[in-house]
């Protein structure tokens, strides 16, 4: 079991190396070539994110004596991940002749300063932006504990009105009993007194 989580710890690790070797070019590119190394990651980024799924897979059958340490080296990998896909997003507008002149026109007779004002408000935007993807996700998560929730409680309610059901049956056998044990009681007394 952990021969395949290794081998797929080989297989990040040499996504993750690509990536971030071709996150580094991305700026210094521009039109066709900019969008070809684009899109070739965030392919890559997608098989990341499907070997993280398989390595979690791979972990939850792993015995529980050994789970915790393979449970923080996926965690360590998860992390890694986040920072490659803020790099790659950063990266796509970092220095980028295409996104300044698309930010400002044509015009390259703008102070440093502006460019450098405008680059910080869009890598604060991004940031933005991931918080909301993750407080979307968050959200998504608690929205199906609670599905999950209500359909545990359905489950509950329907076995305490059989419970119900089953003791207001009983009590009402109780009462038969109680009431023929007296009219016995009253029978054997007048038979006794004959």
């Amino acid at each position: 079991m952990s021969s395949d989580f290794e081998t797929y710890e080989q297989d990040f690790g040499t996504l993750t190396a690509e990536i971030t070797n071709k996150v580094g070019k991305i700026p210094k590119l521009s039109g066709e070539e900019k969008t070809q190394l684009v899109l070739n990651v965030d392919k890559q980024l997608e098989e990341v994110r499907e070997l993280l799924e398989q390595m979690d897979l791979e972990v939850r059958e792993i015995p529980i004596q050994s789970r915790g340490m393979y449970n923080s080296r996926l965690k360590s990998y998860k992390q890694e991940m986040e920072k490659l896909e803020k790099d790659f997003k950063r990266s796509r507008i970092a220095y980028s002749d295409e996104v300044r002149n698309e930010l400002l026109g044509d015009d390259g007779s703008s102070s440093e300063g502006q460019l450098i004002k405008l680059r910080e408000e869009r890598a604060h935007l991004l940031d933005n932006t991931e918080r909301l993807e993750r407080s979307s996700r968050r959200l998504e998560a608690g929205y199906q504990i609670a599905v999950e929730t209500e359909q545990v409680g359905q489950e509950i309610l329907a076995n305490l009105h059989s419970d119900r059901e089953k003791i207001q049956r009983a009590r009402e056998r109780l009462r038969e009993t109680d009431s023929n044990l007296g009219k016995s009681s009253r029978i054997l007394t007048g038979m006794l007194r004959r």
